[in-house]
C-alpha cells in the first residue's frame, strides 16, 4: 500500500517557496508562490467573473511550458499590477525565461475582489508584489489575514454587513514519494462547510448574531443579493513531480473540487474563482492520482483559511466551537 501522510504546507513540495506582503490596514495584499528553477503550469478557471493573467500561457498547445512565479493578489483587476514587481524581483536574479535578447520571467497571477473591506483607495501594486517575492522562503506559511487572505470575507448572500472574516491557507499531502500542496486564498460569495459533516462553518449570519444561514437555501428563495464585485477564491497547488502540460491543466481542474466539497455554492456567477498547477519535476505522476490528492489539499487549505481569520474590517470570525 501507499503511504498517504498530511504534511505542514505548500512549501513541502520541493522547489516551492512562499511570501505575503499586505496592508493590514486597507486589509488587502499579495501572496507570491515562487518555483525559482521554473515548474510546468497548468490553470483551471471555473468561475465566470475572474481577473487574471497569462491563463493563456498556462494552457496546452501554447509555447512556453514553464512558470517561475505565481502570484495571489486583493485589489481587483488593479491588483495585477503586483505582478510586474514579481517580474522586476525575478528578472534581477537572472530568473526566467531566455530569450535572447532578455530573460523574461513568466508570472501568471489571478486578483480578488476586497475592495469593499478596508480602504477601496489601496491595492496591491508593484512594490507590494517585490515585497511578497523577497519574503518568500521554503519554511512554514503564515495562514489567515496575511498576504492575498487579508482582505477576504465569505458568506456575503445579504451583504457585507452579515459577512464572515476569511483568509488563506494552505495544506501539503504526501502519496508515497510525492508531495502535493496547495495555498487558497478564501474570499467566496458562498459559504463554507465541513465537508466531513456538510455544517455550516462560515455564512450569513443571522439577524439576531447568533447562527448562520445557508446561501443556497437563501439564493433559491430570491432571497440573496447578488452583488458582482465581492467575490473569487484564487490559490496554487503544486506537485512535486513530473507532469505535462495537459496533466498539469487537469490537475488544477481536478483540484476545484477541493473547492465543490467546502464552498456552497462555488463556481457562481458572482466568483471567479481560479486555481493554477505548478509541477516542480521529480518522479513521473499518475495525473489522476496527483488530482485527486491536488483536490484534498485544497479542501483543507480552504478549511485553515477560515480557521486561521481573526476579526478585522468590521467583520467577524466564525464560530467553530
Amino acid at each position: 500500500m501507499t503511504r498517504v501522510a498530511w504534511l505542514n504546507g505548500i512549501t513541502d513540495v520541493p522547489g516551492i517557496r512562499v511570501g505575503h506582503a499586505h496592508d493590514l490596514t486597507a486589509l488587502t495584499g499579495v501572496t507570491a508562490v515562487l518555483a525559482p528553477a521554473g515548474a510546468v503550469v497548468g490553470v483551471a478557471v471555473e468561475g465566470s467573473a475572474p481577473g487574471t493573467r497569462e491563463t493563456d500561457l498556462c494552457r496546452p498547445g501554447n509555447l512556453v511550458e514553464k512558470a517561475h512565479a505565481v502570484l495571489l493578489c486583493g485589489g481587483s483587476a488593479f491588483g495585477l499590477a503586483a505582478a510586474h514587481g514579481a517580474m522586476r524581483w525575478l528578472e534581477e536574479r537572472g530568473i526566467g525565461l531566455p530569450t535572447g535578447h532578455a530573460t523574461v520571467p513568466i508570472v501568471p497571477a489571478a486578483v480578488l475582489y476586497d475592495l469593499g473591506v478596508g480602504s477601496a483607495a489601496v491595492r496591491p501594486d508593484e512594490a507590494m508584489g517585490y515585497a511578497a517575492c523577497a519574503a518568500a522562503t521554503d519554511g512554514p506559511v503564515a495562514q489567515g489575514c496575511v498576504g492575498a487572505g487579508a482582505g477576504c470575507s465569505v458568506g456575503k448572500a445579504l451583504g457585507m454587513d452579515r459577512a464572515i472574516k476569511s483568509g488563506i491557507g494552505t495544506a501539503c499531502i504526501q502519496v508515497g514519494e510525492v508531495r502535493i500542496g496547495a495555498i487558497v486564498a478564501v474570499n467566496a460569495f458562498g459559504d463554507v462547510r465541513d465537508p466531513a459533516t456538510g455544517r455550516i462553518l462560515a455564512g450569513p449570519r443571522s439577524d439576531d448574531g447568533t447562527g448562520m444561514l445557508d446561501t443556497t437555501e437563501l439564493l433559491l428563495a430570491g432571497a440573496a443579493r447578488r452583488a458582482f464585485s465581492e467575490n473569487t477564491t484564487i490559490g496554487v497547488v503544486a506537485v512535486g513531480g513530473t507532469l505535462s502540460k495537459e496533466g498539469a491543466n487537469k490537475v488544477a481542474r481536478m483540484a476545484h473540487d477541493g473547492l465543490a466539497r467546502t464552498i456552497s455554492p462555488i463556481h457562481t456567477m458572482f466568483d471567479g474563482d481560479t486555481l493554477f498547477c505548478l509541477a516542480t519535476g521529480g518522479p513521473e505522476v499518475d495525473v489522476t492520482a496527483a488530482g485527486t490528492a491536488a483536490s484534498l489539499a485544497v479542501e483543507r487549505a480552504v478549511l485553515n483559511a477560515v480557521r486561521h481569520a481573526v476579526a478585522m474590517g468590521g467583520l467577524p470570525v466564525a464560530d467553530l466551537g
